[in-house]
């Protein structure tokens, strides 16, 4: 990682510090509502664990040297592209077994959710299969 990519990073994690702050301080005053509230929380939290990540990087070279051998594996990459592969048909498996639960115990609106999402996750498969098979 260069050493621009690298500010880049952390002025990002500083600006989601700063929208979590903004988005929990409306919480607080009760202008946004607690879902707002929680996602200014999240988002401060992920904030400073980035930033420390980032600090962290350029300032230790021994965690510095990690985290380039972990990223630019080629078997680090082969197991990540995996990992998503087998998140994709263990959702759809899930939707499908929670779609046909929905239908029988009358829940139509959830059940048209998980139907939903499984014809999402199928479409977009589609569109990237078909993008992936023109570019390799």
């Amino acid at each position: 990682m260069n050493c621009n990519k690298a500010l880049r990073r952390m002025l990002l994690s500083i600006i989601w510090i700063i929208v979590g702050i903004v988005l929990f301080a409306l919480g607080v005053m009760g202008i946004l509502d607690e879902f707002w509230y929680g996602f200014g929380s999240a988002a401060i939290a992920v904030g400073v664990i980035q930033l420390i990540r980032h600090i962290l990087y350029r300032t230790n070279d021994e965690y510095k040297t990690k985290v380039d051998v972990k990223v630019n594996d080629e078997r680090n990459r082969f197991l990540s592209s995996q990992a998503w592969a087998w998140t994709g048909y263990v959702f759809i498996l899930c939707c499908a077994a929670a779609a046909i639960v929905f239908k029988i115990t009358g829940e139509d609106e959830l059940c048209s959710l998980c139907a939903t999402g499984i014809g999402l996750m199928v479409f977009i498969y589609f569109v990237t299969y078909m993008i992936l098979i023109r570019k390799y």
